[in-house]
């Protein structure tokens, strides 16, 4: 919902083991975004689907929710490109061009 990211809409997918709830859902991007958090891969650096956090009775909902905010509001303690979290810091205007560029470029249209 916030720049730079609002101009398209984005895919991911969620993949539970047959452990599930013992054992966290994967998250993954499928669609292509410029974004400290998300690696050239789609994985997504999301604590709360680690082992090390991850509780059993943690809805899909709220991964999804997790994962929505992180998206709009990179968190510099949560990254996969240290390189895109750099220049967040050090060049805010620079990545939000580059985001936004990204995104127009890979993103799907936003549903009405």
């Amino acid at each position: 919902n916030n720049p730079p990211y609002n101009t398209g809409a984005f895919r991911f997918e969620l993949t539970f083991s047959p452990n599930h709830p013992l054992e966290p859902p994967c998250t993954t991007l499928r669609t292509p975004i410029y974004h400290p958090g998300v690696d050239l891969e789609g994985r997504v650096c999301q604590p709360l689907t680690t082992q090390v956090h991850w509780e059993p009775i943690t809805r899909a909902i709220q991964v999804l929710q997790d994962l929505l905010l992180q998206l709009d509001s990179p968190d510099p303690q949560r990254v996969l490109r240290p390189d895109v979290a750099r220049e967040l810091q050090e060049r805010p205007e620079e990545f939000r061009r580059r985001a936004e560029e990204h995104a127009r470029l890979h993103a799907e249209p936003r549903p009405d």
